[in-house]
Protein backbone atom coordinates (compact mmCIF):
# COMPACT_ATOMS: atom_id res chain seq x y z
CA UNK A 1 0.00 0.00 0.00
CA UNK A 2 2.80 2.63 0.67
CA UNK A 3 4.28 2.27 -2.86
CA UNK A 4 0.86 2.15 -4.77
CA UNK A 5 -0.07 5.92 -2.47
CA UNK A 6 3.46 7.11 -3.36
CA UNK A 7 2.80 6.14 -7.48
CA UNK A 8 -1.05 7.31 -6.96
CA UNK A 9 1.05 10.45 -5.62
CA UNK A 10 2.83 10.88 -8.17
CA UNK A 11 0.27 10.53 -10.55
CA UNK A 12 -1.47 13.24 -8.73
CA UNK A 13 1.06 15.59 -8.79
CA UNK A 14 1.23 15.04 -12.70
CA UNK A 15 -1.91 16.28 -13.65
CA UNK A 16 -0.70 19.61 -15.23
CA UNK A 17 -3.26 22.34 -14.11
CA UNK A 18 -1.28 25.33 -15.78
CA UNK A 19 -0.93 23.14 -18.95
CA UNK A 20 -4.71 21.33 -19.72
CA UNK A 21 -6.29 24.80 -18.29
CA UNK A 22 -4.34 27.17 -21.09
CA UNK A 23 -5.12 24.48 -23.81
CA UNK A 24 -8.99 23.54 -23.01
CA UNK A 25 -10.16 27.44 -22.10
CA UNK A 26 -7.72 29.71 -24.14
CA UNK A 27 -5.81 27.34 -26.92
CA UNK A 28 -2.48 28.19 -25.47
CA UNK A 29 0.11 26.46 -24.27
CA UNK A 30 1.43 28.59 -21.14
CA UNK A 31 5.11 26.44 -21.52
CA UNK A 32 4.94 28.58 -25.14
CA UNK A 33 4.70 32.09 -23.15
CA UNK A 34 5.87 34.17 -20.38
CA UNK A 35 8.47 32.35 -18.45
CA UNK A 36 7.71 29.04 -20.35
CA UNK A 37 7.01 27.49 -17.02
CA UNK A 38 3.99 25.56 -16.39
CA UNK A 39 2.65 27.26 -12.95
CA UNK A 40 0.24 29.46 -11.69
CA UNK A 41 2.54 32.36 -11.34
CA UNK A 42 3.13 32.22 -15.41
CA UNK A 43 -0.57 31.36 -15.86
CA UNK A 44 -1.92 34.52 -14.64
CA UNK A 45 0.84 36.51 -16.46
CA UNK A 46 -0.10 35.14 -19.53
CA UNK A 47 -3.69 34.20 -19.06
CA UNK A 48 -4.83 36.59 -16.35
CA UNK A 49 -6.08 36.04 -12.90
CA UNK A 50 -9.25 34.06 -13.48
CA UNK A 51 -7.61 31.66 -15.16
CA UNK A 52 -4.40 31.78 -12.94
CA UNK A 53 -6.10 31.55 -9.22
CA UNK A 54 -8.15 27.87 -9.67
CA UNK A 55 -4.67 26.76 -11.15
CA UNK A 56 -3.00 27.88 -8.49
CA UNK A 57 -5.69 26.55 -6.04
CA UNK A 58 -5.93 23.13 -7.29
CA UNK A 59 -2.04 23.08 -7.66
CA UNK A 60 -1.80 23.53 -4.02
CA UNK A 61 -4.92 20.76 -3.51
CA UNK A 62 -2.68 18.05 -5.45
CA UNK A 63 0.03 18.57 -3.16
CA UNK A 64 -1.92 18.50 -0.06
CA UNK A 65 -4.33 15.69 -0.67
CA UNK A 66 -0.97 13.80 -2.10
CA UNK A 67 0.26 13.76 1.40
CA UNK A 68 -2.78 13.27 3.00
CA UNK A 69 -3.14 10.13 1.24
CA UNK A 70 -1.70 7.76 3.62
CA UNK A 71 -4.00 9.39 6.37
CA UNK A 72 -6.68 8.41 3.89
CA UNK A 73 -5.69 4.82 2.70
CA UNK A 74 -5.80 4.62 7.44
CA UNK A 75 -1.98 3.01 7.11
CA UNK A 76 -1.18 1.93 10.35
CA UNK A 77 2.31 2.25 11.98
CA UNK A 78 4.25 1.50 15.38
CA UNK A 79 4.90 5.54 15.56
CA UNK A 80 3.91 8.77 14.61
CA UNK A 81 6.89 9.27 12.94
CA UNK A 82 6.52 6.98 10.56
CA UNK A 83 3.04 7.64 9.20
CA UNK A 84 5.09 11.20 8.70
CA UNK A 85 8.01 9.79 6.99
CA UNK A 86 5.61 7.95 4.29
CA UNK A 87 3.60 10.97 3.96
CA UNK A 88 6.64 13.32 3.31
CA UNK A 89 7.40 10.53 0.70
CA UNK A 90 4.27 11.01 -1.05
CA UNK A 91 4.30 14.68 -1.13
CA UNK A 92 7.88 14.34 -2.69
CA UNK A 93 6.60 12.12 -5.41
CA UNK A 94 3.33 14.80 -6.08
CA UNK A 95 5.94 17.32 -6.43
CA UNK A 96 8.06 15.58 -8.30
CA UNK A 97 5.07 14.74 -10.36
CA UNK A 98 4.36 18.04 -10.95
CA UNK A 99 7.89 19.63 -12.07
CA UNK A 100 8.18 16.38 -14.39
CA UNK A 101 4.58 15.32 -15.13
CA UNK A 102 4.10 12.19 -17.01
CA UNK A 103 0.81 13.92 -18.59
CA UNK A 104 2.58 16.51 -20.32
CA UNK A 105 5.77 15.20 -21.73
CA UNK A 106 7.62 16.03 -18.41
CA UNK A 107 7.45 19.61 -18.96
CA UNK A 108 5.65 20.79 -15.66
CA UNK A 109 6.03 23.73 -13.48
CA UNK A 110 8.54 24.57 -10.51
CA UNK A 111 6.58 23.17 -7.71
CA UNK A 112 6.33 25.72 -5.30
CA UNK A 113 2.25 24.98 -5.10
CA UNK A 114 2.50 21.62 -5.00
CA UNK A 115 5.63 21.65 -2.34
CA UNK A 116 2.75 24.49 -0.53
CA UNK A 117 -0.09 22.24 -0.34
CA UNK A 118 2.58 19.39 1.07
CA UNK A 119 3.83 21.93 3.39
CA UNK A 120 -0.12 22.38 4.68
CA UNK A 121 -0.80 18.92 5.24
CA UNK A 122 2.00 18.09 7.25
CA UNK A 123 2.58 20.94 9.70
CA UNK A 124 0.10 24.64 9.49
CA UNK A 125 2.29 26.69 11.53
CA UNK A 126 5.30 26.00 10.17
CA UNK A 127 4.13 26.71 6.51
CA UNK A 128 1.97 29.73 7.47
CA UNK A 129 5.66 31.31 8.62
CA UNK A 130 6.94 30.81 5.63
CA UNK A 131 3.77 32.29 3.45
CA UNK A 132 4.98 35.11 6.13
CA UNK A 133 7.54 35.01 4.55
CA UNK A 134 6.70 34.67 1.22
CA UNK A 135 4.44 37.66 1.11
CA UNK A 136 6.87 39.64 2.67
CA UNK A 137 9.76 39.57 0.39
CA UNK A 138 7.28 39.51 -2.60
CA UNK A 139 5.74 42.88 -1.38
CA UNK A 140 9.54 44.40 -1.08
CA UNK A 141 10.78 43.08 -4.26
CA UNK A 142 8.17 42.42 -6.78
CA UNK A 143 9.64 38.93 -7.71
CA UNK A 144 7.88 36.19 -7.30
CA UNK A 145 11.18 33.84 -7.56
CA UNK A 146 12.71 35.85 -5.17
CA UNK A 147 9.91 35.49 -2.67
CA UNK A 148 9.52 31.30 -3.56
CA UNK A 149 13.66 30.89 -2.94
CA UNK A 150 13.33 33.00 0.45
CA UNK A 151 10.22 31.39 1.74
CA UNK A 152 12.15 27.92 0.79
CA UNK A 153 15.19 28.86 2.62
CA UNK A 154 13.15 29.92 5.53
CA UNK A 155 11.56 26.13 5.44
CA UNK A 156 14.45 24.42 6.45
CA UNK A 157 15.57 27.61 9.41
CA UNK A 158 12.18 27.80 10.93
CA UNK A 159 11.74 23.94 10.84
CA UNK A 160 15.22 23.97 12.82
CA UNK A 161 14.97 26.89 15.07
CA UNK A 162 10.98 26.65 16.16
CA UNK A 163 9.56 23.99 14.98
CA UNK A 164 11.56 20.83 16.09
CA UNK A 165 11.05 17.57 15.20
CA UNK A 166 12.33 14.26 15.74
CA UNK A 167 11.87 13.33 12.46
CA UNK A 168 14.97 12.85 10.39
CA UNK A 169 12.88 12.58 7.42
CA UNK A 170 10.99 15.81 8.06
CA UNK A 171 14.84 17.12 8.65
CA UNK A 172 15.94 16.13 5.44
CA UNK A 173 12.84 16.70 3.34
CA UNK A 174 13.07 20.64 4.83
CA UNK A 175 16.43 20.79 3.34
CA UNK A 176 15.58 18.89 -0.12
CA UNK A 177 12.69 21.55 -0.47
CA UNK A 178 14.78 24.61 -0.40
CA UNK A 179 17.65 23.19 -2.13
CA UNK A 180 15.29 22.29 -4.84
CA UNK A 181 13.35 25.62 -4.93
CA UNK A 182 16.91 27.04 -5.76
CA UNK A 183 18.01 24.37 -8.93
CA UNK A 184 14.55 24.75 -10.38
CA UNK A 185 14.53 28.70 -10.22
CA UNK A 186 18.32 28.42 -11.64
CA UNK A 187 16.71 30.36 -15.13
CA UNK A 188 15.11 32.72 -13.06
CA UNK A 189 18.39 33.44 -11.27
CA UNK A 190 20.08 34.00 -13.98
CA UNK A 191 17.55 36.65 -15.22
CA UNK A 192 17.72 38.32 -12.28
CA UNK A 193 21.48 38.89 -12.34
CA UNK A 194 21.47 39.92 -16.06
CA UNK A 195 17.92 42.34 -14.89
CA UNK A 196 15.88 40.66 -17.00
CA UNK A 197 13.62 39.14 -14.43
CA UNK A 198 9.85 39.96 -15.08
CA UNK A 199 8.34 41.56 -11.86
CA UNK A 200 5.03 40.37 -10.16
CA UNK A 201 4.44 43.22 -9.11
CA UNK A 202 4.99 46.22 -10.61
CA UNK A 203 5.20 50.12 -9.00
CA UNK A 204 4.51 53.13 -10.65
CA UNK A 205 7.55 55.26 -10.67
CA UNK A 206 6.81 58.95 -9.37
CA UNK A 207 6.99 61.52 -12.38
Amino acid sequence: MIVVTVILAYLLGSIPTAVWTGKIFHGTDVREHGSGNAGATNVIRVLGWKTGIPVMIIDIAKGWLAAFLPVLFHLNFSEDGQLTSVQIFAGLAAIIGHVYPVFAGFRGGKGVGTTFGVLLALNLLLTLSCVGVFLTVLLITGYVSVASMVAGLSFPIFLFAIFNTDSLTFKFFSVFVALALIITHRKNIKRLIKGEESKFIKRKKKE
